[in-house]
């Protein structure tokens, strides 16, 4: 049986995922994701950034905006077109690729002539099958004190089964509408945050974020870093 990757449903799901984000993404985006990220990516001008999983391009721009040049890329073909043709005014700073978020050799392709200063996955750690090839790629490709920022659905309180502790595939719904359901990925804080340690990372930045006027969060946001004296760095 071929295994199920997700491929086929972020192919299947890509326009209207587009079409539903539009230019300035959703209120969830742009109110409980955007604003914590930001504060913990601190992208200045000519920062080179790695947004992974960059959906329609949405905010690879707003990254191009503050002066960044930017290495974009998602899993799903069909998603990097319609980014391509939705953020069109910033190609000249934003580059749109394809790329396996799971493979370590896939990921070191995306390398440039000199190290990533910050790279960024918004809402993205939970579509992804296997994190560790990500967070050692990432490391690699980062400068000395660069930072990578991921957003997720916080797992202490956004997991399937009643069980928090086993790790596990389940379909899920992002947008209601959505043509097919799409896979999700659940890990404890343990496991996400040991992928990220093992990889040579440490946590210096960390926020909890409600939705609307819940009293629980539902997602978390994480800023990873890594330490001077590396010789990891990838050039």
């Amino acid at each position: 049986m071929k295994k199920d990757n997700g491929l086929s449903a972020w192919e299947t799901n890509a326009t209207f995922w587009d079409r539903y984000m539009g230019d300035e993404s959703n209120f969830f985006h742009r109110e409980l994701v955007r604003p914590f990220s930001e504060e913990l990516l601190d992208v200045k001008a000519g920062d080179l950034v790695l947004d992974i999983a960059c959906g329609n391009g949405n905010f690879s721009k707003r990254l191009a905006e503050n002066g960044a040049d930017v290495i974009a890329f998602d899993y799903s073909p069909k998603m990097i077109e319609l980014a391509k043709k939705r953020r069109k005014g910033v190609l000249d700073k934003v580059h749109f690729g394809v790329c396996d978020a799971t493979s370590y050799d896939d990921l070191l392709n995306l390398k440039q002539n000199r190290p990533f200063d910050k790279a960024i996955a918004n809402m993205a750690i939970m579509d992804i099958a296997d994190i560790e090839p990500l967070m050692n790629a990432v490391y690699k490709m980062l400068v000395s004190m660069g930072v990578f920022v991921f957003s997720t659905f916080h797992p202490c309180f956004t997991y399937p089964d009643q069980d928090y502790f086993s790790s596990r595939m389940y379909k899920g719904e992002a947008i209601a509408g959505q043509p097919v359901l799409q896979n999700y990925y659940h890990r404890s804080m343990e496991d996400i945050f040991h992928a990220a340690f093992n990889a040579g990372f440490m946590i210096d930045g960390f926020h909890e974020v409600p939705d609307h006027d819940q009293r629980t969060p539902v997602i978390m946001i994480v800023r990873l870093r890594k330490l001077p004296g590396s010789s990891e760095t990838c050039i």
